[in-house]
């Protein structure tokens, strides 16, 4: 038996002394991970070499059982040095692998800007909003009804000629102005009411430098008792002169099948008068239609396009130009 207990000793710490190499040599974890499990798994080296202490004197079992312990808490404690070491080295070759220069320049990436049209939109609807207006919108593509009908544009009115438009084989049409999104809004809210309504609108237009198929328009509405022309001039004067500065501004007599009455607006720029937008006091026909009582409220409408707004802001000579998306054109705005 003293043999027996001898070999176990002799192979315990030989097992022990083999361990510690081989956790020396290590270099990742998951070797790490397979050395632990071949030395204290279930069925790793040191349970095999204590498994023969069945054969030991009962007298000589807690002498190898205390070597045993020994040699498990040793490797036990190498294993979970390299590993600390281990974790340290991969944490440190991470942050050294992404550590960032500050000293060095950046990269560059060009901003991105408005587009011309969009900066437009956006200043006006930004006056409009000041003024007490809420923006409301509408679907591109109409009925007659709410495009013409409701606008007090009956199917014979000569005024459909003006508009030549785009109708769809459904017996729908893609909208001539953005005056439906009023009747829409005006059905479902009661006076008093003010909203601004931009939005793409089309017409069958002949395409050349000031003149394009689908273009954008902003049109507002006020509606309340006792509203005024003077209302009108006097909103339509705060917007332009938000919009241009101090200008000189004057309305001409015109005609539009939804207002009565009503006026074309010019401002003096750069030596001439330039029309800007149409307007005028709502037709009580319109008001009827979405169920508004005139002898009790009366409104004013206005509208204008916004590439003419935008092409003299920024003193463009071609509408086709704002849809070219040409960079070398976006790049000066």
């Amino acid at each position: 038996m003293t043999v027996q207990m001898s070999d176990l000793e002799a192979q315990l710490t030989a097992l022990r002394d083999e361990a510690q190499q081989a956790i020396a040599a290590i270099t990742t974890l998951e070797q790490l991970e397979q050395l632990r499990i071949k030395y204290l798994g279930k069925k790793g080296s040191l349970p095999q070499v204590l498994g023969g202490m069945g054969k030991l004197d009962a007298t000589e079992r807690p002498r190898i059982g205390a070597i045993a312990n020994e040699v498990k808490e040793a490797l036990q404690t190498g294993l979970d040095q390299k590993k600390a070491a281990l974790q340290s080295a991969q944490i440190e070759a991470q942050l050294e692998a992404e550590a960032i220069d500050v000293t060095m320049p950046g990269v560059f990436r060009p901003q991105g800007h408005a587009h011309p049209l969009t900066s437009t939109i956006e200043k006006a609807i930004d006056i409009f909003v000041g003024l007490g207006y809420t923006v409301a919108q509408g679907p591109e593509m109409e009925t007659d009804y709410y495009n013409f009908e409701a606008l007090n544009t009956p199917p014979d009115h000569p005024a459909r000629d003006m508009q030549d438009t785009f109708y769809l084989p459904d017996g729908n049409l893609l909208r001539t102005h953005t005056s439906s999104v009023q009747i829409r809004y005006m059905e479902n809210n009661d006076p008093p009411i003010r909203i601004a309504a931009p939005g793409r609108c089309y017409r069958r237009d002949t395409v050349d430098a000031t003149h394009a198929a689908v273009f954008h328009q902003i049109e507002i509405l006020a509606i309340d008792e006792g509203l005024t022309f003077n209302d009108l001039r006097g909103t339509i004067k705060v917007f332009l002169e938000a919009m241009f500065g101090e200008i000189e501004i004057r309305f001409r007599p015109s005609f539009f099948p939804f207002t009565e009455p009503s006026a074309e607006v010019d401002v003096m720029w750069r030596g001439r008068w330039l029309e800007v937008l149409g307007c005028g006091m709502v037709d009580p026909n319109v008001l009827k239609a979405v169920g508004y009582d005139p002898e009790i409220y009366t409104g004013f409408a206005a509208g204008f396009g916004v590439e003419r707004f935008a092409m003299v802001l920024h003193q463009i000579d071609d509408i086709r130009r704002l849809y070219a998306s040409d960079l070398r054109f976006l790049r000066q705005f």
